[in-house]
């Protein structure tokens, strides 16, 4: 359609070239944005350059419409007018031979010369393709590496997305597995309690049936008694004086009233009296508490966590584990899940045979793409054993003396009074004793190269009435 248009159509009044960027006045005129705003800085009032209708103070809308025709029409030009390897320019007809730096267009030496491109910086054609080349070459370099970025992220999400799912798949059995083991326990301590109630019901029941075997025992031989003086009340006076003594004597030997049953009944209060309580005594052997909880969500993919999250050991990497922020993705580290910023805590490590171990505390910021000594400057307040020597890791390292091999190891923290103490519970020996102000959050710090587990133990449980 374009192409059947005259070009006055398509030229602006102004400059009389093909339009560039045209914009609509409420008149319905249309310009080339760059001539409107060159006209209107040299009048006082914003006006129409063709019927000086005034126009409104706002950025007038473009032309999309006419802009659209403009751009097939000189696609079609420059087309109809190429001629083996050169191309004519569609204004002037002349060998496009030059390139407009400013503009970013072909053009000829009489476009160069015309008022839409005078003083523009220009080149020659085959030295702007060069650059331009250059330029693109290296602008597609920098978007070959975001692709790059992108794609690895989507693997990265598809692999996240996997390990969600065996994550919830895994949570799922463990906790139906827990549950069924708690189910179990419970049933067995109703089966005892039940046991324990009837096996008193059946003592106190013998105990007053004995009790009444007794009572029936003693009512008839007074039944006797009776029956025996009603019958000799009634005899011959002979016959009564001749059994008098012995009915008597009989009479002096009448047993003694009886007496109520002290402790007869079922003892309801052993078998209720905090009843839900005495079984959650009973369950902290199968439901022990485990004061830090390793988070596996930080955990390098070459340490194995034991199933309740309180063990780790150094095992061959887990090639599925997404690389989120989170992770230790240089060392064999791993953090617990409950992040401390006030108070006193504490906890105890089982360290046994593992001569390859870090333990203590790290900042919430601590950085985990890389591998940096974990001391005090850095966000760690630990100790170690490394190539048979224990060290705390302070700046610079200092060695411990220790009496003997440790086989568990207490950690303390004080976050008030900004102290980080380790102890040795078997002996009831410090080790050392790290002092800072603390001003972030510090989570449990575990790291190992050892096949041998580390082991959180559990604590009683005090409950304060």
């Amino acid at each position: 359609m374009s192409a059947n248009l005259p070009e006055e159509d398509l030229s602006c009044p102004v400059c009389c070239e093909i339009f560039q960027d045209p914009v609509l006045l409420p008149c319905s005129h249309s310009f080339c944005r760059s001539c409107l705003e060159h006209f209107w800085e040299s009048t006082i009032f914003r006006s129409c350059p063709v019927c000086r209708r005034r126009a409104s103070k706002k950025s007038p809308p473009s032309n999309r419409a006419l802009k659209n025709l403009c751009e097939a029409f000189l696609l079609g030009r420059g087309q109809g007018s190429a001629s083996g390897t050169n191309i004519l320019c569609w204004r002037h007809g002349e060998k496009l031979k030059l390139f407009c730096l400013v503009d970013q267009e072909p053009i000829c030496v009489v476009c160069q010369a015309s008022k839409m491109h005078k003083g523009h910086d220009c080149s020659p054609m085959e030295e702007a393709a060069l650059d331009c080349k250059d330029k693109m070459y290296a602008a597609m370099k920098v978007l070959q590496c975001k692709l790059e970025v992108f794609n690895k992220a989507r693997q990265s999400s598809a692999i996240t997305l996997e390990h969600i799912k065996n994550q919830a798949n895994r949570v799922e059995r463990q906790i139906k597995d827990e549950f069924l083991k708690l189910h179990q326990f419970l049933y067995e301590e109703e089966e005892h309690r039940l046991s324990a109630l009837k096996e008193e019901e059946e003592l106190r029941v013998a105990a007053v049936k004995n009790r009444d075997d007794d009572d029936a025992q003693r009512i008839s031989f007074l039944t006797d008694i009776i029956r025996t003086m009603e019958q000799t009340i009634n005899a011959e006076d002979l016959t009564l004086l001749q059994n008098f003594k012995a009915i008597i004597d009989r009479t002096c030997s009448t047993l003694q009233d009886p007496e109520g049953m002290s402790g007869s009944l079922l003892d309801e209060s052993k078998h209720l009296g905090n009843v839900k309580y005495k079984v959650w005594e009973k369950m902290k052997a199968v439901a022990p508490y485990s004061p830090v909880i390793l988070d596996p969500n930080t955990a390098h993919p070459c340490l194995t966590l034991s199933d309740n999250l309180t063990s780790l050991r150094y095992s061959t990497p887990n090639q599925g584990l997404p690389s989120n922020p989170e992770r230790f993705h240089i060392s064999a580290e791993v953090l617990g899940c409950t992040a401390f910023s006030s108070a006193s805590h504490s906890w105890e490590i089982q360290v046994g045979d593992n001569e390859d171990w870090i333990l203590g505390l790290a900042s919430d910021s601590v950085k985990r793409d890389r591998e940096i000594p974990a001391r005090p400057e850095n966000g760690f307040w630990t100790i170690c054993l490394r190539d048979g020597q224990y060290r705390a890791m302070s700046s610079p390292p200092t060695a411990l003396k220790v009496e003997e091999k440790l086989q568990r190891v207490s950690v303390q923290l004080n976050w008030d009074k900004g102290e980080v103490i380790f102890s040795n519970p078997s002996r009831q020996e410090m080790i050392y004793t790290f002092k800072h102000v603390f001003t972030e959050k510090l989570l449990p710090y575990f790291y190992t190269q050892s096949k041998h587990p580390l082991q959180i133990l559990s604590k009683p449980v005090l409950v304060s009435t």
